[in-house]
């Protein structure tokens, strides 16, 4: 058993860490002030090869392992969790088109998905099915010419900014079998968005209501089979679950090296606070805690690359356990800092913020715990 990166894989960290503080940490501050993030940045991440980081190589993807892909995001959300987490649904949807479009889909639309020159958003939410997501109601009605769409999706990441919606809709009866997944252009008649949302953290993705009213698209545009869509769906979410954690990971890692350089700075009682013994296993109970959960995730990921029959369980016991961490370090951090951690510019207050709704997505902590005591009980 190696525990050990390989050269290749420190290679896609730094490549990633390096892009990370030189184009996106010293924006991200105004980036989340202007809620938005440039489209300008997607194609340069693109020539990086991080749109396309486990589409396969014969679609001029880069086919990267999920354990690799933990790294890139792992290094990214070191700059900003925000958009390093709005990569990943990108990813997410890519992956999709790869595995289960057809050709002449693939054809049309994949060129400018690996370049980013079209940036993808992932609709299943909706207003009433959240941890329920088979229960979604937004329907797809066939036509002539293919489909027409009515309903609405919620709470998405790049609502009315994204170029392209990979959206699960209904086509058949209730329930996870009657649900097909299709592919619809920005622009398309019929389509459009709600307010952006207000939220607590991620501030700079755009995020808001989807709407089909009488969306018209065409046949084409339908990927894999009907009636396959919630598997497909479902297929995505243990790697965006694994890398939903690396988000945490990384932010929650730059908030312990601020905090580290922080503490030696910070004088009280005549000396720096980072000699204090109570403070000094303050410092401990968090690296002792990160790095446990560096190493679950990673064990997840390998389990997700090497097809184990239990990824999912840890798959869904690495998000769980890896979210719930980097919240707890990064708010531990923010108290070491004092009334400062509650002040924007010393980066913390906003990581405590962006990392809280990583409990949240790619399927509730609850629902987590749901996925690993079912397994434990049939396995029994």
């Amino acid at each position: 058993m190696d525990f050990a990166l390989t050269e290749e894989q420190t290679a896609i960290f730094d490549m990633a860490y390096a892009f990370g503080q030189s184009e996106i940490a010293p924006h991200a501050r105004d980036w989340e002030a202007a809620g938005t993030i440039p489209k300008d940045l997607w194609p340069k991440v693109g020539e990086l090869g991080f749109a396309s980081l486990y589409v396969s190589e014969d679609a001029g993807g880069a086919d990267l392992s999920r354990l690799d892909a933990t790294l890139v995001f792992e290094a990214l959300s070191m700059a900003c969790p925000s958009v390093a987490a709005f990569l990943s649904i990108h990813n997410m949807c890519a992956k999709m088109l790869d595995s289960f479009a057809d050709d002449d889909l693939k054809a049309r639309v994949m060129p400018d998905v690996l370049s980013m020159n079209t940036v993808l958003s992932y609709c299943l939410t909706e207003p009433g099915s959240g941890s329920d997501a088979a229960a979604l109601r937004t329907r797809a009605e066939r036509t002539n010419e293919g489909y027409v769409l009515n309903g609405t999706k919620a709470f998405i990441s790049g609502g009315g900014y994204s170029d392209a919606y990979v959206c699960m809709v209904r086509t058949g009866e209730d329930g996870p079998k009657g649900v097909s997944t299709v592919y619809v252009e920005d622009g398309t008649e019929g389509l459009s968005f709600g307010g952006l949302e207000d939220k607590m953290g991620w501030k700079s993705q755009p995020t808001a209501q989807v709407q089909f009213d009488n969306c018209n698209i065409p046949s084409g545009n339908l990927v894999g089979e009907e009636g396959s869509g919630f598997k497909y769906a479902m297929m995505g979410l243990d790697g965006g679950r694994l890398n939903i954690a690396a988000c945490s990971l990384g932010a929650a890692q730059t908030a312990i090296n601020t905090t580290l350089a922080y503490m030696g700075e910070r004088k009280a009682f005549g000396q720096s606070i980072d000699q204090f013994q109570g403070l000094q296993f303050r410092l401990a109970d968090m690296e002792i805690e990160l790095q446990a959960a560096r190493t679950f995730l990673r064990q997840a990921a390998w389990k997700l690359d090497n097809d184990a029959p239990d990824a999912t369980k840890f798959c869904a016991m690495a998000k769980k356990f890896v979210t719930e961490a980097g919240s707890k370090v990064v708010d531990q951090c923010l108290q070491l800092h004092g009334g400062y951690g509650y002040l924007a510019d010393y980066g913390i207050e906003k990581l405590v913020r962006d990392l809280r709704v990583h409990q949240i997505l790619e399927g509730t902590n609850e629902i987590m715990r749901v996925i690993v005591a079912r397994d434990m009980l049939k396995n029994r």
